[in-house]
């Protein structure tokens, strides 16, 4: 294998980790938008792209998140240069005639009841939020995605008035390595696999 692919999976695979400690270094607003225009480009059913975005980034804005976070996610929150609220579209149906112009997509989705809708959003922004990761982390910054919030407080005060719904949380910025905890095991190909 070329040493530059093996350097590149070890960026973002191998190597990369989850971190709960940030540095004090800033993230440029630019380069949130390079790891967006990278996000983008993967894949979803019928190109619905349903991933919405709010990059926390102030004292004010991270004070407006606090109160929706979980105890063990408040420290890591606040240090954290940046905390991406990845959420979901459920109306996302209505891009559909921009996104996927060579058939009528928003027929096919407009009139499914909405915990439908939610559940087909919440599958295609999680893998958006996948490739949000994977973007970051091919630029340089570390990432920390973590489930532990209140999805109404953040829905209320960052999506109120909209048909956006939060998924989940990521934090972004340049990891602090001292406070890494032992990497967790993981599944083998067997135990986690088949091949028919």
């Amino acid at each position: 294998m070329p040493q530059w692919k093996d350097e590149g999976l070890d960026l973002i695979f191998r190597e990369a980790r989850t971190y709960n400690g940030w540095l004090d270094k800033a993230v440029d607003d630019a380069l949130l938008v390079q790891v967006y225009d990278l996000a983008k480009m993967g894949p979803t059913s019928a190109n619905m792209c349903p991933m919405r975005v709010v990059f926390v980034k102030t004292k004010e804005a991270k004070e407006r998140l606090k109160p929706a976070l979980d105890a063990g996610n408040v420290e890591k929150t606040m240090q954290a240069p940046v905390t991406a609220i990845v959420g979901m579209d459920i109306r996302f149906y209505e891009h559909l005639p921009r996104l996927f112009p060579h058939a009528d997509a928003k027929a096919w989705f407009k009139d499914l009841p909405e915990n439908v809708l939610e559940y087909l959003a919440l599958r295609n922004s999680s893998l958006q939020g996948a490739y949000l990761m994977l973007a970051a982390r091919s630029l340089g910054l570390d990432c920390g995605p973590m489930s532990g919030f209140n999805n109404a407080k953040v829905d209320s005060t960052f999506f109120a008035g909209t048909s956006v719904k939060s998924n989940f949380l990521c934090n972004l910025g340049y990891g602090d390595k001292s406070k890494l905890y032992p990497r967790g095991p993981r599944l083998s190909f067997e135990e986690a696999c088949r091949i028919l």
